[in-house]
């Protein structure tokens, strides 16, 4: 079991799924919490605008789960970057905007056409989005070569 673990772990890829798992973990929990217990009611006005309370629950969670992987990514997965840290979150930070803006797209689709459980609309969302991801940080947020392993 020990052997199978460490090989595990010197994947790469399986290091990104890891933490994109638990910034997922956070993300999809504190959607939960927020949909559920915090924005109760249908629609919220903010600066003029009506917002629902999916598209601020989404805005909350991945902040969260944004925060959460990218110090896993910065410290386990690509720990060999040589790019400065403010350089590695601003990047993570500005890929993160245009997921958050996909994901209210995709979210909508889910929740408002389709009629799926916004919850559940969340998971469909986040794994739509993780392979583009894990390439999009590997090579634009810590400079790495999309050659090596």
């Amino acid at each position: 079991m020990m052997n199978t673990w460490h090989t595990l772990m010197q994947s790469r890829i399986f290091r990104f799924l890891l933490s994109a798992g638990a910034g997922f973990f956070v993300d999809v929990s504190s959607f939960y919490v927020c949909f559920n217990y915090i924005f109760t009611k249908r629609q919220y006005p903010i600066i003029g605008i009506n917002v629902g309370n999916h598209t601020l629950s989404l805005t909350v969670s991945f902040s969260l789960g944004v925060i959460v992987n990218f110090l896993i990514t910065r410290y386990i997965v690509f720990s060999e970057s040589k790019l400065s840290p403010r350089t590695q979150f601003l990047r993570f930070a500005s890929i993160a905007v245009v997921g958050l803006f996909a994901s209210m797209l995709i979210m909508d689709l889910f929740v408002k056409p389709l009629n799926v459980y916004a919850p559940l609309a969340r998971i469909l969302t986040a794994l739509s989005l993780f392979f583009a991801s894990y390439f999009i940080h590997k090579v634009f947020t810590f400079g790495l070569s999309s050659k090596k392993k």
